[in-house]
């Protein structure tokens, strides 16, 4: 304890005047007595510049690692932000294509208003369809509500699509001409021969549609249109069904057969015009 207490910490003050003098005895001695100090000088440069070397090039290294992952970290944020203006860049990309696509459908269905404007027709979208492949028998977003019932006929791309069969409040059910269902009175080629076209899903899958009971003295050819009739009970006059691609006589040798390409693309159906004119029915 005795020891402890005679022990006397050395005052840096003190500590550091005496450094400075030593620096300043061993500055005096290596000016004025150069020969005899030259070995001491190059001892400790043999030992010193080495160390400082090697420290230089442990400091350009780590200088030189402290950039790379610097700019590795810089590359990285860059990366992230190309990343998000890209993600950005293709959502606005999609939505345009949408707009531009919702658009030429509008155009769609003005130009189909504009090839009948003797009816009144409201526009009305697809939201269902009973098939995955065909649309033979599908749903639109307008029913009663919107003045759509029971027997409208409906329109989409180039002519005729199909009928209403069921209108409810907010929404309608439509068969297609397509469907196996469905027969149309009709009228083709130039002398407006009376036929009938017959839905047939199956048929479809070959791309077409049978007109049948055409007259074999009828001038039919290939590319004339085909139209709903104005005798039908259930579709208004002149709307166009489709094109004949092919007429073959019958067996009988009184009718012929056509077979036509549809005006309307019955794989995708999006947008329509449904004719809220209700066609006069005869009771008989």
């Amino acid at each position: 304890m005795k020891a402890s207490k005679n022990k006397r910490d050395i005052s840096p003050r003190y500590l550091f005047l005496a450094l400075t003098v030593i620096c300043i005895v061993f500055l005096v001695v290596s000016i004025f007595f150069k020969d005899q100090t030259r070995k001491i000088r190059n001892f400790f440069a043999n030992i010193i510049v080495p160390v400082q070397e090697s420290m230089d090039k442990a400091g350009n290294a780590l200088s030189k690692g402290l950039d790379y992952f610097g700019d590795v970290k810089e590359l990285k944020d860059e990366n992230e932000e190309l990343r998000d203006e890209l993600k950005k860049y293709r959502d606005e990309a999609s939505r345009y294509q949408a707009e531009l696509s919702e658009l030429d459908e509008l155009r769609s269905l003005y130009e189909l208003d504009e090839k009948y404007p003797e009816y009144n027709k409201t526009a009305a979208r697809v939201f269902s369809t009973d098939s995955s492949t065909w649309f033979n028998e599908l749903y639109i977003d307008k029913g009663l509500n919107d003045g759509i019932y029971e027997g409208c006929n409906v329109l989409c791309d180039n002519g005729l699509l199909g009928i209403v069969t069921e209108s409810f409040d907010n929404y309608a059910r439509v068969r297609a001409i397509i469907d196996d269902r469905s027969n149309i009175t009709a009228e083709v080629g130039r002398d407006n021969a009376l036929c009938n076209v017959e839905g047939s899903l199956i048929n479809m899958q070959s791309g077409y549609l049978l007109v049948k009971d055409i007259n074999k003295d009828a001038k039919v050819e290939i590319g004339d249109r085909v139209v709903t009739s104005n005798v039908s009970d259930r579709y208004f006059f002149g709307i166009t069904i489709g094109y004949v691609t092919e007429v073959t006589l019958d067996p009988n040798n009184l009718t012929k057969t056509a077979k036509i390409t549809t005006a309307v693309d019955f794989t995708d159906v999006k947008d329509v015009l449904v004719i809220t004119d209700r066609k006069r029915v005869v009771d008989y």
